[in-house]
């Protein structure tokens, strides 16, 4: 891996990222909920932020864009459907377009299902997906638009990544979906031990971020909608993984 990558609270629960190019000194934030952990964290590291790379335009992502672009004229990547909500963006992008940062390359994927404008950012070569509020560790985020079809087929496209992508997610609400986890996969030993290394990192002051492609398709409920055991809990047996999908996730919002 080329990238170095840092991540840290904003607000209250959201998840900032940076992600740097030693080669160019290149540096992207993934999104920007909060102005002051974001330049602390630069400030920290010692690197210059160039970009902000936005997932989606809710204001716990974007409320941040305005006065980090006027502090440091870095440039705004943001999806084309999000054009209303970040207005001052520089690039818009939409499925397949590629995004440099430095010598670092991100392939776009629309990812709708939490909303219609969510996009994602893959780094095939280090391996790295920021996934927003579609995929979280041990969870996925609520469906405020669009089908659950559709969701689910986002869902899909991401677990058939490699197993060894790294995660970064926009929350960290990791100790509430485990809790919801064990509700829905209670006989799954991976993620029992999973649950347990959330709460010692919570206790620790830490967060299980990135998690992998790997470890949420043994673990994360709504990746394993297709499993009988999951079926079975929600009184779904014999229904296709998508219905199942979606009686997980009404459940969830109900937890």
């Amino acid at each position: 891996m080329s990238a170095q990558i840092h991540a840290f609270l904003c607000l209250q629960d959201n998840i900032g990222v940076l992600i740097h190019d030693p080669k160019t000194g290149a540096c992207a934030a993934i999104d920007a909920p909060e102005e002051g952990p974001i330049l602390s964290a630069l400030a920290e590291k010692g690197w210059t932020l160039t970009d902000i790379l936005v997932t989606h335009r809710h204001s716990d992502h974007v409320q941040a864009v305005e006065a980090l672009k006027a502090r440091t004229g870095c440039r705004v990547v943001a999806p084309a459907k999000a054009r209303e909500a970040v207005p001052s963006a520089d690039l818009w992008v939409r499925e397949g377009d590629g995004v440099l940062v430095g010598s670092l390359e991100a392939r776009v994927f629309e990812t709708p299902g939490h909303c219609s404008d969510h996009v994602s950012y893959w780094f095939e070569q280090d391996g790295v997906l920021f996934a927003g509020d579609t995929l979280f560790t041990l969870g996925c985020g609520r469906m405020f638009e669009g089908s659950y079809a559709d969701f689910w087929k986002t869902l899909q496209r991401l677990a058939a990544l490699p197993d060894n992508t790294q995660v970064y997610c926009g929350h960290d609400y990791t100790l509430s979906n485990a809790r919801f986890a064990l509700a829905a996969d209670p006989d799954n030993a991976a993620l029992k031990k999973r649950a347990q290394e959330a709460e010692q990192a919570k206790a620790e002051g830490r967060f299980i971020v990135p998690t992998t492609i790997g470890e949420e398709k043994a673990t994360n409920p709504f990746l394993r909608a297709g499993e009988p055991a999951l079926a079975k809990t929600v009184h779904k047996e014999g229904a296709s993984p998508e219905e199942v999908f979606q009686s997980l996730r009404e459940w969830k919002n109900k937890f």
